[in-house]
């Protein structure tokens, strides 16, 4: 779905505008040479996720898919000749697909087959340590897709015949047939099947030692430097920590759940988990517009509720829930909550095709081919290359530090929501396009009084000046998000 043209100044400019300021700033992009990366250093990442099948071919674009529900002819080859069309939004970081071979259809995949093989759809191994090597060339951090609560669907209707898989292929390695029916008892959520996919025993020596030395073997064989983990609550805790520690590398896990008592547990077992709760917050207070207090409180109740908020993914579209711009047309709305996502505290997640404007109420339509969708000139693209690119600066600054500064609320109120990291203000509104709001900024501000300020994403236009009394007096114009920094 496409939307009306919302930001007063070419994105280009916007782009070279802030790449300016950064440089008069002082604030240098900034490169990386180390190969172990801490759950820390991964605080500096910002990360595209990506679905290999559906981002890029290998050579000519295979033209429009005519089955969303299998191959579509995305590759690692494909990837590796976009990654500059990736780095040019700013982005640090790649979350790409299950790399194992899989059941037939399993596009996306989270339906393995053999733990020891790749998917041929996606290509050789050589292509995939050739997509990892030229990605580090850039800078840019490979993050991989894990499953390991189960394995892809069973030609056998018995639920018994195993042998098709490698290498769990015999019934000792899965729990007995069920399925899950109340995902409040944790026991079923365990040990049952989830959409009726074989559920692997971790607790069966076997396949608790061979998903270890899997993991180990994948991440040293092409240098991988993080993973996402599909299913956590599936499997039990205890096998987490040891998968995490055997693995060696950052890991954030899907807890799809949006209570925050429930979602916290997992985390300890895993470095992070994607932050759900955060998520239904932003699409509901951005798209469907109640009061940004919901904001304040789903913060307050993060932060008083995870072990470390910091290590969290913030994300607002993914491959299983409906893009943003299903639920409302309005750009301005998607950039306000973007902002967020960018700059408040955790490891920001963005979804391909976001920077496109896609739409997509489901799976599989939020899940379409990329291809042909590679302009880098438009109003989504630009902003996210400008922010990104504010971040990243602000990241590498020895006396910025941004990802180490804390999240301190400056104002909220029914339409507008401020909060101070470092020598930054975050200005978000939910008036949406056309629309406009004011305030006095008066709590957490990190300016001096006099200060001159200028918009990041607007580094050309107006200026704010913080009073006597170190307030900031706010205007949001066309309900554009505001990135306040000294000028």
């Amino acid at each position: 779905m496409r939307g009306r043209s919302l930001v007063r100044r070419p994105t280009a400019v916007v782009a070279l505008a802030v790449a300016a300021l950064l440089l008069a700033l002082g604030l240098g992009s900034g490169t990386r040479g180390v190969a172990a990366w801490t759950p820390a250093e991964w605080k500096t990442r910002t990360v595209y996720q990506l679905l290999t099948d559906r981002f890029a071919a290998a050579s000519s674009e295979p033209g429009t898919c005519g089955d969303l529900h299998n191959y579509c002819g995305g590759t690692w080859a494909g990837i590796t000749g976009k990654l500059d069309y990736i780095a040019g939004m700013g982005f640090n970081a790649i979350w790409i697909s299950p790399v194992v071979e899989n059941v037939a259809g399993g596009y996306h995949g989270y339906w393995a087959k053999d733990l020891g093989a790749l998917n041929a759809h996606f290509g050789t191994e050589a292509e995939l340590a050739a997509l990892v090597k030229e990605a580090h060339a850039r800078d840019i951090w490979v993050m991989v897709d894990v499953v390991c609560n189960h394995m892809g669907p069973q030609a056998d209707g018995t639920h018994r015949d195993f042998s098709e898989f490698a290498p769990f292929n015999a019934a000792e390695h899965y729990h007995a047939y069920c399925e899950i029916e109340d995902w409040n008892d944790a026991q079923q959520v365990e040990r049952c099947r989830l959409a009726g996919l074989p559920d692997l025993d971790q607790d069966n020596a076997f396949v608790r030692s061979r998903l270890k030395e899997w993991v180990v073997g994948m991440v040293g064989k092409y240098q991988l430097d993080g993973l996402r983990v599909d299913t956590v609550p599936e499997v039990k805790a205890a096998f987490w920590a040891e998968f995490q520690q055997a693995a060696g590398v950052f890991a954030v896990g899907e807890v799809d759940n949006g209570g925050v008592g429930y979602d916290a547990r997992f985390q300890g077992s895993l470095d992070g988990i994607l932050i759900y709760p955060t998520y239904y917050t932003l699409k509901s207070v951005f798209a469907q517009r109640p009061s940004l207090r919901a904001l304040k409180g789903r913060i307050d109740e993060d932060e008083a509720g995870f072990p470390d908020p910091t290590l969290l993914g913030p994300f607002l579209d993914n491959h299983d829930q409906p893009r943003f711009l299903t639920v409302t047309p309005d750009y301005t709305l998607l950039l306000n909550a973007l902002t967020f996502v960018l700059f408040s505290q955790g490891i920001p997640i963005v979804y391909y095709g976001t920077e496109q404007a896609f739409a997509g109420a489901g799976d599989p339509t939020n899940r379409a081919p990329l291809w042909p969708h590679y302009q880098t000139s438009g109003i989504i693209y630009g902003f996210l290359a400008a922010a990104n690119g504010l971040r990243n600066a602000l990241v590498n600054s020895t006396s910025q530090r941004y990802h180490l500064q804390p999240q301190r609320e400056a104002f909220v109120s029914d339409s507008l929501y401020a909060f101070a990291r470092g020598q930054l203000m975050v200005v978000l509104s939910n008036v949406g396009s056309g629309q406009a709001t004011a305030a006095l900024v008066a709590e957490n501000v990190p300016f001096a009084a006099s200060t001159v300020l200028c918009n990041a994403l607007d580094p050309a236009g107006a200026t704010v000046t913080v009073d006597g009394s170190a307030h900031i007096p706010v205007n949001v114009e066309n309900g554009q998000p505001l990135l306040l920094y000294p000028k």
